[in-house]
């Protein structure tokens, strides 16, 4: 079992920003690509974003230009900025580890992540 620890959720105000932090202990993160994943009340489960062991972010449409992931190896730990949140990404985020992409690319397939944190709320809500 590969820990991952997500933290950074919490409460803000529409268009406020917060920093999620995937960490991941005693093992190497950089063998991995990451994704974010969310899940709102009532709904499914849907990725946000992956960074690849590269370093190459990818984003769904609806958070392009707002979200922004970084990984920092050294630290064994992956970020998603968000900025300019609404209420609709009100949910749980989660963070998962892909030991089969290639070295540029991250998956788009949830199976694909075999590995995953617990997840950190975020509550997007004036």
């Amino acid at each position: 079992q590969v820990p991952l620890v997500a933290s950074g959720g919490g409460l803000v105000q529409p268009g406020g920003s917060l920093r999620l932090s995937c960490g991941a202990f005693r093992f190497t993160l950089e063998h991995y690509a990451i994704g974010w994943f969310r899940q709102a009340p009532g709904k499914e489960r849907e990725r946000v974003s992956c960074i690849s062991k590269s370093g190459a972010p990818d984003y769904i449409d609806s958070v392009k230009g707002r979200f922004f992931v970084s990984r920092d190896n050294a630290e064994a730990t992956v970020f998603l900025q968000m900025t300019n949140l609404k209420p609709e990404d009100t949910a749980v985020y989660y963070c998962a580890a892909d030991l089969s992409s290639p070295y540029y690319d991250c998956s788009h397939s949830e199976s694909d992540y075999v590995y995953w944190g617990q997840g950190t709320q975020v509550t997007v809500s004036s």
